[in-house]
Parts: C-alpha cells; sequence; structure tokens
C-alpha cells in the first residue's frame, strides 16, 4: 500500500486511510485543542474547539477523514483567537469558578484555557440557574459546570449499556438530563465503577468521598500542559 501524508502547517506526516485529521495529527504528536474529542469513542464535533482550516476553509478536525494532498492549517493567529473565543463562550455560558472548583488542576476547560493564553472572558456572564444532584450516594451532578460535550452521553451509551444521560431541549435551552422519570440521578442505572462516572472533561460529574485526594499544585495539568497531557491520552498511553 503506498504511503499517503498530509502536510500539517507545512510539516509532512503520514496517515492511515482510516483515520480523521485529528488521529492522524494525534499519532503525529500534534496537539489540536479539543473537548469533545476523545479517542475510545466515535467523532462527534459539538465543541469546534478543533477547528482547522484544509486546503482553505474551515473544518472540524475531529469528524473530517484525513485525505491525500490536505494542506492543513492549526497553529496561526486566527485559529488562536477563534477558539479562545470558543473557549471564553464555554466559560460565560455556565458557572465555572475555578477558585473554588474541586477539579481545578484536573479540568480540561480549564487546562485549555490556560493553553490558549486566554486572560478574561470578554464576555457578559449568564449566571444560568442550574441544579445540583446530590441524591445518588456514589455520584454528584453539578450541571452549572456541564458543557454538553456528550461525552457521558456517549460513554453510558456505548460502553456502559446504560444511556443514563441525554440532552434535551434545542440552542440555549439545551440541558443534560438523566434517564429517571423523577429526574433523580439516584433513580438511574449509573454505577461509580461507571465510564460514564468519570469521563467529563469538568466537574459536572463528580465522585463523591474523594475531592482533594490529590491536593492542588499536584495535579495532572498543574505538571503537564494540556498538550502534553492529551496527547498521552489520544495515544493510548
Amino acid at each position: 500500500m503506498d504511503q499517503k501524508t498530509l502536510t500539517i502547517d507545512g510539516v509532512e506526516l503520514s496517515f492511515d486511510p482510516r483515520q480523521t485529521i485529528m488521529e492522524a495529527a494525534a499519532a503525529a504528536g500534534v496537539y489540536i485543542p479539543h473537548l469533545c474529542h476523545h479517542p475510545d469513542f466515535k467523532p462527534h464535533g459539538s465543541c469546534k474547539l478543533c477547528t482547522v482550516k484544509v486546503n482553505g476553509r474551515f473544518a472540524s478536525a475531529c469528524t473530517l477523514p484525513a485525505a491525500e494532498g490536505q494542506e492543513v492549517l492549526n497553529k496561526t493567529l486566527e485559529l488562536n483567537q477563534l477558539r479562545t473565543r470558543i473557549t471564553q463562550m464555554l466559560f460565560v455560558e455556565g458557572n465555572h469558578f475555578c477558585p473554588g472548583c474541586e477539579i481545578s488542576g484536573h479540568c480540561k476547560l480549564q487546562a485549555t484555557a490556560y493553553g490558549l493564553g486566554m486572560l478574561d472572558s470578554h464576555f457578559p456572564h449568564f449566571y444560568p440557574a442550574r441544579r445540583v444532584d446530590a441524591s445518588h450516594p456514589d455520584i454528584m451532578l453539578d450541571l452549572d459546570r456541564c458543557i454538553l460535550c456528550e461525552l457521558c452521553v456517549r460513554a453510558s451509551r456505548d460502553m456502559d449499556g446504560k444511556s443514563v444521560f441525554g440532552i434535551a431541549g434545542r440552542g440555549m435551552e439545551s440541558h443534560l438530563v438523566v434517564a429517571a422519570e423523577s429526574g433523580a440521578l439516584v433513580d438511574t442505572l449509573i454505577e461509580v465503577s461507571d465510564r460514564a462516572a468519570h469521563v467529563c472533561p469538568v466537574g459536572a460529574i463528580l465522585i463523591k468521598h474523594t475531592a482533594y485526594e490529590k491536593p492542588i499544585g499536584q495535579r495532572r495539568y498543574d505538571h503537564h500542559p494540556i498538550q502534553a497531557a492529551l496527547l498521552q491520552e489520544d495515544q493510548g498511553d
């Protein structure tokens, strides 16, 4: 089989025809910012943080198949500004108070903001009224922090076989729901061992009785920038 190649920021790299641009980049050690992408799940394309330019047009790197001869731009001022705006909108759309958040230092949204050099939220905060569900004995759901990446939805459906989570509403009314008539997490099938309980990139799903087991200052993104940490994850390390 002939080796297929594309370029990212002018650097040629080879790829497997079954890969997306995101997968080809990760395999070559090239970081493309992302939040809703995870190597264990089918491409989704919801956060748009992985937007790149392919042959002059914007595209989501996590969903677009890699193809021979593609010229991909990833590290440009234009794309950095676009990704910064997306990240700022995620911060103001929810209630993300990093200094008081238990997942600070483990949070991909927080680490992405640092990686992009984001200095402020730019937009007015929405301060939405969202509930915290602490009904389950082992798992807490804090909808203040949900970014609608649907990783928990995909994990519960595709890996746990339970479909505990779903998305309801449209546009600004979109929100995470649980599969129980009561709407309470305790009345679902979720267990602390489920993949869905551990896949959240922010602090929307938390395991009880584990807060601050690893002190701030000793957490994943305290020691490794998100570029290095996510490349390890995407490469299966």
